[in-house]
């Protein structure tokens, strides 16, 4: 399996973006970042440059532009990212992560049937 590079909370805003959008411009990402983040364009175009340092995002030339896309799935880094905070955080104990949530949060039947179907999932 690929490598997932970690990736800042800052660059996951860019890549939100080019995994909805791939073969997007730097342009494009900052209008679609908006009223979001109040990041000056040449701060988005450090950022994609991160990412493409990272092998996180690659590029093809289109004339003048340069259209981004994705070398990295949005499923594996979030995957990454979870185990990287369980880690981080609960030592890697995730019946820990669990009691600690279960604590905090009011769930409802819905929740607690589909955390049951999960788990049973998980054991197969």
């Amino acid at each position: 399996m690929k490598k997932i590079p970690q990736i800042s909370d800052a660059e996951w805003e860019i890549m939100k973006i080019v995994w909805s959008n791939p073969k997007i411009t730097a342009n494009q990402v900052i209008e679609m970042l908006g009223d979001d983040v109040t990041w000056k364009p040449k701060t988005v175009k450090a950022l994609i440059n991160r990412l493409l340092n990272k092998g996180a995002i690659g590029y093809e030339k289109d004339g003048r532009s340069y259209l981004y896309y994705p070398l990295v799935s949005e499923k594996d880094c979030v995957k990454a990212e979870s185990e990287s905070f369980l880690n981080k955080v609960f030592n890697g104990s995730f019946s820990l992560m669990m009691a600690n949530f279960l604590e905090k949060v009011e769930l409802s039947p819905e929740d607690i049937e589909e955390l049951k179907q999960m788990l049973d999932e998980g054991k197969k």
